[in-house]
């Protein structure tokens, strides 16, 4: 039997602020439990909602010597969904309404949590073979065991495993700080190790000590080891290429299932969604006082609103895009300028353009079963989880080929009838107008070859288990 533990600063059902929590929640479950023994760990925030925490059992505590203090460290467990969770308890580090606040307060934080989180495991007795970290927030743990933790029977051979979700975020503050709160002699701040121009970064630790390095798609594990998608870590990167493989992020299938879904008006399935997926349009058309007709090709965006999400290039083309016969659907919040944009069409467009500036999981539901095609221009993407709900609920991506995207979307080939959804390479505004001009043209003029492009995204398998078999053979390849 062989014992993987995940190690990260969210997890679903307990706390979600991105897609880590979905990868975390979801993959232990789908390992063959008679050959793994899958657990995780994660903070005891005070934000995790009261239907979780009274269900929590405690264990133990202890306490540990952090920046000069001696600090508690309870241990609580829980079962859910047959996988077992630790959560590390502290009140001065894990209060507060959310998880996150400002990066040093963060650092000093994760910190404490990924030595605790270390020194946990011998107290309920589970030693794993391989630690899966993921993210900066635990990007000290690879190097905790090569360094302190070395020398004890219990930790000594265990491997560790650094997953990147998004290389954006590295956990970077200056070198005192970060030597303070760790710990680590002088000796780990060298450019070849936990500095990075001039500052200390938490993530290279991690990338430079762990055993093996995943990030969330093939082609984004390319791509970050060119200087443009690299973030200043390039380098590294290309030098652990050997060590370095992108597995591509599933979707739950029960939770996103068109056949079953709680939240939509309408449901169906890959056999009868031609006469009935149209239902959840019209009553979609409806409830945001757009105009009532099939006919119209309806694009859906659900999405942060920034600039790496492309943004820049729907505003250019907002107007252009508006003279089509399309409606489009926004929901999701982020940065003024692009909230601000979409009200503006929004008002201006009204029978055109519905902009939804919030969050609403039951709407984000009703887009992907409604419209007819969803965009997602990034200009970096790492996996992207939302152009997989569309294949599922057979809305036809319309995608920028990078990172995930180009993984998970293979572009239309109306010569050979092949592809699940439309693609454009360069982050070019008029590229992207044109791919969506083409793909309006299928949908008008070809309704049989768009019948098939959805048959096809209908049968693509993006769930966990498809990933999880991927990790599988990585632990073997790592432990033997």
């Amino acid at each position: 039997m062989k014992k993987i533990l995940f190690v990260a600063s969210e997890c679903v059902p307990f706390v979600k602020t991105g897609g880590l929590a979905d990868v975390v929640g979801s993959l232990p479950k789908c390992f063959d439990k008679r050959y793994f023994d899958c657990r995780v760990i994660i903070p005891k925030y005070l934000c995790i909602k009261k239907e979780y925490t009274d269900r929590m059992e405690y264990i133990d505590n202890f306490y540990m010597e952090y920046d000069g203090k001696s600090q508690y460290v309870g241990i609580f467990k829980m079962e859910y969904e047959g996988v077992i969770f630790y959560f590390v308890d502290n009140e001065y580090f894990f209060s507060g309404s959310k998880p996150y606040g400002d990066i040093l307060w963060d650092i000093e934080k994760f910190i404490f949590f990924s030595r605790a989180a270390l020194s946990v495991l011998p107290v309920v007795d589970f030693r794993p073979d391989i630690v899966h970290c993921h993210d900066w927030q635990t990007g000290l743990i690879p190097v905790y065991l090569k360094e302190r933790f070395h020398e004890g029977e219990f930790f000594r051979d265990i491997k560790s495993i650094m997953t990147i979700h998004n290389l954006k975020f590295q956990g970077t503050w200056d070198v005192k700080t970060i030597k303070a709160y760790s710990g680590l002699p002088d000796y780990f701040f060298s450019p070849d190790k936990l500095e990075s121009y001039k500052d200390a970064n938490l993530l290279k630790g991690g990338l430079v000590y762990a055993d093996a390095i995943t990030t969330v798609s093939k082609t984004y594990a390319e791509e970050i080891k060119t200087k443009f998608y690299g973030e200043g870590l390039d380098g590294l990167l290309a030098a652990r290429t050997k060590d370095l493989r992108g597995i591509v992020n599933g979707i739950d299938y029960d939770e996103y299932d068109p056949n079953t879904d709680k939240f939509i008006v309408n449901r169906y399935n890959a056999k009868d969604y031609r006469k009935e997926k149209v239902k959840n349009k019209k009553a979609l058309q409806q409830e945001l006082s757009l105009e009532v007709n099939d006919k119209k090709m309806m694009i859906g965006i659900v999405s942060r609103l920034t600039d790496q999400k492309g943004f820049d290039l729907i505003a250019y083309i907002m107007d252009e895009l508006c003279q089509m016969d399309v409606q489009i659907v926004v929901l999701g919040t982020g940065e003024e300028r692009y909230e601000n944009m979409f009200r503006h069409f929004d008002w201006k467009y009204s029978n055109k353009v519905s902009a939804n500036i919030y969050y609403s999981e039951e709407l984000s539901h009703k887009i992907y079963a409604s419209c007819d095609a969803f965009l997602m221009p990034s200009l970096f993407e790492p996996c992207g989880l939302s152009q997989l709900m569309a294949l599922r609920y057979g809305t036809v991506p319309i995608v920028r080929e990078t990172g995930g995207l180009k993984d998970t979307v293979e572009p239309y080939n109306e010569y050979e009838s092949t592809g699940t959804g439309f693609s454009f390479v360069n982050y070019n505004a008029h590229e992207m107008l044109g791919t969506i001009r083409y793909a309006h043209s299928v949908y008008t003029n070809k309704k049989r070859e768009w019948n098939k492009i959805i048959d096809r995204a209908m049968a693509a398998d993006f769930s966990w288990h498809a990933s999880a078999m991927k990790y599988q053979e990585m632990y073997d390849w790592l432990i033997g």
